[in-house]
């Protein structure tokens, strides 16, 4: 099974392995690694772009550090809320995130994700890879929505990077 958008290196390109309970994400930034690896880690970015647009984030908890923990939850219009929670289990600056995951509503589907932060030369690979405890669990969360999820955050990220080296990203 494969989501995968083809060619341009800013699309969001979203894998899952026929064979294996995994999820590739793969997207280019037009922005040096170290900004890239700061929206990731710091929560007054996090908040502006992890997920869909429609949705409004809160962070309870953001320690992005290696043993730090979150929990943020994201809202609809109608009060409807979706949590999610993990431990970071390693927080290598600029380099990598390993971390868990999980949604509040299914807490016994937890994910492992190993982020990675590929410097090009001014601008940055990101690369995700999310294990998790069967190619069923793979499957249903790549039936929620969490395509559309992450390249809306993805999309939003371009935008907060794009405000320039002197802003908040």
């Amino acid at each position: 099974m494969s989501t995968a958008n083809g060619g341009d290196r800013r699309e969001t390109g979203i894998e899952a392995d026929p064979e294996l309970p995994t999820i590739l994400i793969t997207r280019e930034f037009d922005a040096p690694r170290e900004r890239v690896f700061r929206a990731y880690t710091d929560p007054d970015l996090v908040v502006r772009w992890l997920g869909p647009r429609r949705l409004t984030m809160r962070i309870d908890v953001y320690e992005a550090r290696t043993g730090g923990s979150y929990r943020y939850v994201h809202s609809e219009d109608d009060g409807t809320e979706y949590g999610f929670r993990g431990v970071f289990h390693e927080v290598r600056p600029a380099e990598r995130i390993v971390q868990t995951f999980s949604y509040d509503g299914h807490p016994d589907g937890v994910s492992l994700e190993t982020t990675v932060f590929e410097d090009l030369g001014g601008r940055t690979r990101v690369t995700t890879t999310s294990l998790m405890g069967s190619v069923e669990a793979r499957d249903a969360m790549i039936r929620s929505g969490m395509s559309r999820g992450v390249r809306e955050g993805h999309e939003r990220l371009d935008e907060l990077l794009g405000d320039g080296p002197g802003e908040s990203a």
